[in-house]
């Protein structure tokens, strides 16, 4: 409805321009005609004192040219004429009118015989298409000497171009009222712009509801379930059991701290509050660490990791807590989206570049299609998995990697392809000695 709406008022919107072209024109026209009969008629006061001229031969032409000696053409100049139109004009309100005019007697013949001209008439009179024109005779005032003779002398006037004349005076208007309507328009785009957003944001913040009640219920419940195992008498008695189930709580407790730091940063990042403490750090023995917290995980998926971190130099200029957890992030994905049924099967190697220690973390996993890869680094976007619903998460980790990379001074970049697998590379700035 807004639309139809919006294209209705458009619409009536050329409608009244081009109405209130076609009304100025005729306004134009109008006042054209006015100026032209105010001169002539100013003019014809001098022509009712007509005197008869000299009677001439038959063979001269058709009959005797009574008023020859007191014509307009013999009193008038061509710069009275124009001074006369021009403050004719001017009274009318269109002083800056451009025009051309001629003044015309008639031949023995009845032909015009154009006595006095103005500098572009012939030009303008031959377009009579774009130009108006407009043309008047001096009749004699009733009461002279001249009073039942038909016209001897023609007044022609041309105005050039008259609908550019007219758009040219109505361009303010227009102007304006095109103005408005592209306000209309940006209102209208803005609105439908706004409502989008809001339903994205409103499908977001229930997707992330979703996620963020499955991913702490999954920890809680196989902590519930290690506990309860844990008071079994056979459990309590048997040592390595217990290790394994206490593991496990162990583990399932990083999870849930991983993912309340990870809205905790969303949530600073949000607000620019985040706050990076610094230092030269050895990334191999980050990397290591972050790796050794992920055996639980692996073991249950039969997974392996190698690492390859053969970097020369692997002090880099980084905040350390910050470091371990965009690592733990990029880790995590490699083994959630694993392909089904197949372990997953992660590379980790490290490579001294431009004064940069470069950090490449490959896998065997889903991958990812063109679109989805330009698009993993936006905040809350999360890549489809098909029909699998065991992959769960909030959309942030990925947006968080990108902005502390770039905060620390590096740079993440991501390649992967579908079905094969997907692989980050992660460049940081190498501590100065």
């Amino acid at each position: 409805m807004i639309s139809l709406s919006l294209i209705g008022i458009i619409l009536l919107q050329v409608s009244w321009i081009r109405n209130m072209v076609l009304v100025r024109q005729e306004q134009v026209k109008y006042q054209v005609i006015e100026v032209v009969r105010q001169v002539t008629d100013d003019i014809m006061g001098y022509k009712g004192s007509f005197q008869p001229g000299p009677r001439r031969n038959w063979l001269d032409g058709l009959g005797w040219e009574p008023f020859s000696p007191g014509s307009v053409a013999s009193r008038y100049s061509i710069e009275d004429l124009d001074r006369k139109f021009r403050l004719a004009f001017r009274k009318s309100e269109l002083p800056a009118l451009k025009y051309e005019f001629a003044l015309a007697s008639f031949d023995r013949m009845g032909y015009n015989v154009f006595e006095k001209v103005s500098s572009g008439f012939y030009a303008a009179i031959q377009d009579t298409v774009n130009n108006f024109k407009v043309n008047r005779g001096f009749t004699p005032y009733s009461g002279t000497a001249g009073e039942s003779l038909m016209a001897s002398e023609v007044l022609f006037v041309v105005v050039p171009d008259l609908q550019r004349v007219v758009l040219r005076s109505l361009r303010w208007n227009i102007a304006a009222s095109i103005l408005f309507t592209l306000i209309i328009i940006l209102a209208f785009y803005v609105t439908v712009r706004t409502l989008l957003q809001q339903k994205k944001l409103s499908e977001i913040k229930n997707d992330f509801i979703n996620n963020m009640t499955h991913e702490f219920k999954t920890p809680l419940a196989t902590i519930s379930l290690a506990v309860d195992a844990m008071r079994n008498e056979k459990v309590l008695q048997d040592r390595e059991r217990l290790a394994y189930f206490n593991g496990i709580i162990k583990e399932e407790n990083l999870r849930m701290n991983r993912q309340v730091e990870t809205i905790l940063k969303a949530s600073q990042l949000e607000r620019d509050e985040l706050q990076l403490t610094m230092k030269p750090v050895s990334l191999h023995a980050i990397v290591s660490h972050v790796v050794a917290t992920f055996g639980l995980q692996l073991d249950n998926a039969q997974g392996t990791i190698d690492l390859q971190l053969k970097a020369a130099a692997d002090r880099v200029l980084a905040d350390e807590i910050h470091l371990s957890n965009l690592i733990t992030n990029l880790i995590d994905n490699a083994i959630k989206y694993a392909k089904e049924g197949v372990p997953p099967r992660i590379q980790i190697s490290s490579s001294v570049q431009a004064k940069q220690c470069t950090l490449c973390i490959e896998d065997n996993g889903l991958g990812m299609g063109r679109d989805t890869l330009k698009r993993i680094f936006e905040k809350f976007y999360r890549a489809h998995t098909g029909n699998r619903h065991n992959v769960k998460g909030f959309g942030l980790g990925l947006s968080y990697v990108k902005t502390v990379t770039e905060a620390m001074g590096g740079q993440i970049k991501a390649d992967s392809t579908l079905g094969k697998g997907s692989q980050f590379t992660l460049s940081l700035p190498l501590a100065s000695y």
